[in-house]
């Protein structure tokens, strides 16, 4: 019998963070999953866009973008990281970063190709790489040893990722600071990835939503910085994240001219245009001060260590992020069968919801041992979370005995 649904549907599921949100809301538990604030954006930015809807930018605006907005985002990228982008070329704006993403592998990738991801990874890029017809090849993060080294950060081995490149390769996907780890690549290991897809003639895709989110002296490096990758880079980037505005929808595409026409193709047919009056309101956000960005970084650095020192009282084990909104964190000692039984276990009794570690891996079972919780949560939210989780002690304690 004919099947009347695709063989790219059914090779992934729906996703799995915003499936928690819908049970955390069921259950009146407290949404740590999905990694949205419960705090407002700035009032400059709502009041832009506030004042663009009024001024009547309600129709489409030009498909690739608003020039407004087109020019911010080389303004700032010239500001921030020494990088001229030509916004008449080289700049999409899309629907969020999420169309971005599947925008641009759409436009570079072919049935055969191969596309690296590191893993633990976001759960868009593996289902991305199956629409788009590529095949993804997974590379290891490994989480540091939290018995001897506490402060340690997660980390690829070389000759893993030197194994993963050959002829089919087409890409590598990179987010960083990274969703879920919290990990933030560095130089040397930005310029390994660059030499290798040099040697094999392969495109990086890079996830930079949480650029201005990092802690503790960490420095985020957009790989387009690095010699030799400019022509070769598609940096994907959004306001959800710095602005606190993730239900606007308004992300972006950098690459050279050749890429971003294939990119502008594919967009135009996937969604037409980005929100015209908040694409007004985004170029208001990109010319906020060095002050603002300042004052993000210190106000999550807060909630980070308020959940770290919440969690740990509560009995879990935690990897300390260096950027991004998220901790990941060892539940092996709390004697669950795996990492969903846990999740349910937390949103149903305890009152507090969590992402399941393995819908972050492409063999579920590395995952079992790890749930995800996000701190992007005005402090009051935390407390109330830790308050609850207080309640796992004693179940911890009755699964050592």
């Amino acid at each position: 019998m004919k099947k009347l649904v695709s063989e790219k549907a059914e090779r992934f599921t729906e996703s799995v963070i915003r499936d928690m949100t819908r049970l955390a809301n069921r259950y009146g538990a407290v949404n740590l999953a999905q990694g949205f604030p419960d705090f407002p954006a700035p009032e400059e930015i709502k009041q832009a866009a506030t004042h663009a809807i009024e001024d009547n930018y309600n129709q489409y605006s030009i498909t690739w973008g608003a020039k407004s907005l087109r020019n911010a985002i080389a303004k700032k990228y010239e500001t921030d990281y020494e990088l001229k982008i030509d916004p008449e070329s080289e700049v999409t704006v899309c629907c969020g970063s999420t169309e971005a993403m599947v925008s641009a592998m759409l436009a570079v990738t072919n049935p055969g190709d191969e596309v690296i991801i590191f893993e633990p990874f976001y759960e868009n890029y593996g289902p991305d790489s199956i629409l788009s017809g590529a095949t993804p090849r997974y590379v290891t993060l490994h989480a540091p040893n939290l018995n001897t080294d506490p402060q340690g950060t997660w980390h690829f081995e070389p000759g893993d990722l030197e194994a993963a490149f050959n002829d089919s390769t087409k890409a590598i996907i990179i987010n960083t600071p990274n969703n879920p780890t919290g990990k933030v690549f560095t130089r040397a290991e930005l310029r390994q990835i660059a030499r290798l897809c040099q040697k094999w003639n392969a495109l990086a895709i890079t996830d930079e939503i949480y650029e201005h989110i990092v802690y503790d002296g960490a420095e985020h490096i957009p790989i387009a910085t690095i010699p030799g990758m400019r022509e070769r880079t598609i940096t994907i980037n959004s306001m959800s994240k710095t602005y606190s505005v993730t239900g606007w929808r308004v992300g972006y595409a950098i690459a050279a001219p050749h890429l971003t026409s294939a990119v502008r193709k594919v967009h135009d047919f996937l969604t037409v245009g980005s929100p015209a009056p908040l694409q007004e309101a985004g170029a208001t956000a990109l010319a906020l001060p060095p002050s603002y960005y300042e004052k993000l970084a210190r106000d999550y650095a807060e909630r980070r260590d308020l959940l770290l020192g919440l969690l740990r009282q509560a009995g879990f084990k935690c990897y300390k992020p260096q950027g991004a909104y998220y901790i990941m964190t060892d539940i092996s000692e709390f004697g669950f069968s795996n990492d969903t039984e846990f999740a349910h276990y937390l949103t149903k009794e305890i009152g507090v919801t969590a992402v399941p570690g393995s819908s972050f891996y492409h063999q579920l079972e590395y995952g079992f041992k790890q749930i995800r919780f996000a701190f992007c949560k005005i402090l009051d939210t935390l407390q109330l979370a830790g308050e609850r989780l207080q309640r796992l002690r004693t179940i911890k304690t009755n699964s050592t005995n």
